[in-house]
C-alpha cells in the first residue's frame, strides 16, 4: 500500500536526520537559555510561516512546561503572536522590520533571541530574500548586548554565521526540518526543566 511506503520513508528519514544533528550545538543552546533564566533575562522567539507556529509553541513551553514550583520562571515572548501589531508593522514599516521594531520596544541587554528558519535566512523566492526579518533582528540583538540562538535546516544558511549558537537540522526537506524543530524545542525545554529542578 502506497501510504505505508510514504509513512515508513518519512519516519526513516526522521531517524537518520536525528542522528546527524549536533548534540554539542543543542547543549550550547540549552546552556545559553539556562544562563538567561539564571539572570532573569527575557527570551524572544521569531519565525515565519510554519516556524512562526513553532515560535509560539516554544514560548508556551518555556512559560509553562519549564515551570518548577518555588523557582523563578522563564520570561518568553513570541514576536509573532500579536496579529494587529504584526499587521500594522508590516503595513507601515515593511516585512523586513517586523521583528526588529518589536525588539526596540522590549529588548534589554542580556536578553536572548531565538530565530527559527528552515533555510536559515538564505535563498530567494517570490517575495525576495527569505527570512531577512529574522536576520535583521538577530543582528540587532547581537549589536546591543544580547545573545542569539538559531534553529535552522538544510546547510544552516546565513543564520548559522550570525547566531551565537545554531542548531542545524541537516536535511533538505521543509517538512522534516519543521518536524524536528518542534522536537528540538521539546528536548531543550525538558533539559531546562530538569536543570531548574536541580538548581540550588
Amino acid at each position: 500500500m502506497i501510504d505505508k511506503e510514504v509513512i515508513n520513508n518519512y519516519f526513516s528519514q526522521l531517524t537518520q536526520t536525528i542522528n546527524n544533528i549536533s548534540k554539542e550545538d543543542i547543549q550550547e543552546a540549552i546552556d545559553l537559555l539556562f544562563t538567561a533564566w539564571e539572570n532573569k533575562k527575557r527570551i524572544f522567539i521569531v519565525g515565519n510561516g510554519g516556524s512562526a507556529s513553532t515560535a509560539t509553541h516554544f514560548a508556551a513551553d518555556l512559560n509553562k512546561t519549564a515551570n518548577v514550583e518555588g523557582k523563578k520562571r522563564f520570561k518568553a515572548i513570541a514576536l509573532v503572536d500579536n496579529i494587529p501589531l504584526c499587521s500594522a508593522l508590516i503595513n507601515d514599516d515593511g516585512f523586513e522590520n517586523l521583528f526588529i521594531e518589536q525588539l526596540k520596544n522590549f529588548f534589554e541587554p542580556g536578553d536572548v533571541l531565538i530565530g527559527i528558519s528552515v533555510h536559515g535566512g538564505s535563498g530567494k523566492d517570490k517575495a525576495g530574500l527569505w527570512s531577512q526579518n529574522l536576520l535583521k533582528a538577530m543582528k540587532y540583538v547581537n549589536d546591543n548586548g544580547g545573545k542569539t540562538v538559531g534553529l535552522s535546516g538544510f546547510e544552516g544558511g546565513a543564520m548559522k554565521k550570525i547566531a551565537n549558537v545554531c542548531v542545524v537540522v541537516p536535511v533538505e526537506s521543509t517538512p522534516l526540518v519543521e518536524s524536528l524543530h518542534v522536537a528540538l524545542e521539546h528536548v531543550m525545554v525538558s533539559c531546562l526543566k530538569k536543570r531548574i529542578e536541580d538548581y540550588e
